[in-house]
């Protein structure tokens, strides 16, 4: 859709897409502020503001492209710049970089080649998500539980996460290569604690 007919929808046009289109990703948004955040009031602040962001931009979001990867995106800017807030740091990520971020059409291709094969299956961990695996992932700094969350979690591509978290596919690997080697350090000494021998 170009920026003229997106610019021409009604309100009623706009607020029909926007609800069919991005409303179905609020639990897995709101999953992924609360792993971000490990707090219920921030992740629920945090999945507002990315909708009413979201809803702000909308015009820009070109149809039948990810949404989910597009929210996760405003999502993890609108964490950050609190975050900096937070910690009276400048802000230096731009929301306007939002408009035209998900109109390019090398990430339209879902069955994308290299991201999708990854060690931990998704299924396979949200079905281990117990107190400690949850404890362990929750312990992680914030960049290497985010890739974690992204790719084993959520089932994003290698190139989607890149476009989610504004950093090089070569970055997204290897931060998820250190932050699975971390897990599994942590684990490991909550099974041993356990009295598992492996």
């Amino acid at each position: 859709m170009s920026e003229q007919r997106a610019n021409s929808m009604t309100k009623e046009e706009k607020d029909a897409r926007f609800e069919a289109e991005l409303m179905p990703v609020i639990s897995p948004l709101y999953n992924f502020a609360y792993r971000l955040t490990l707090d219920e009031d921030d992740a629920n602040d945090l999945v507002q503001e990315t909708y009413l962001k979201a809803y702000r931009f909308f015009d820009y979001f070109e149809p039948g492209t990810n949404a989910k990867a597009w929210l996760f995106r405003i999502l993890k800017n609108s964490f950050i710049n609190d975050f900096r807030k937070k910690s009276k740091q400048p802000a230096k990520v731009d929301y306007s970089e939002v408009e035209g971020y998900y109109n390019s059409e090398d990430v339209d291709a879902e069955g994308d080649s290299s991201g999708g094969t990854t060690d931990l299956r998704m299924e396979s961990v949200q079905d281990l998500i117990g107190d400690e695996v949850a404890g362990a992932l929750n312990s992680l700094p914030v960049d290497f539980r985010t890739v974690i969350i992204l790719c084993d979690l959520e089932g994003f591509t290698y190139e989607e996460m890149a476009k989610i978290l504004d950093i090089p596919i070569g970055t997204v690997r290897s931060r998820l290569h250190r932050a699975r080697h971390f897990l599994k350090e942590k684990l490991e000494k909550y099974a041993k604690s356990m009295g598992y021998n492996g």
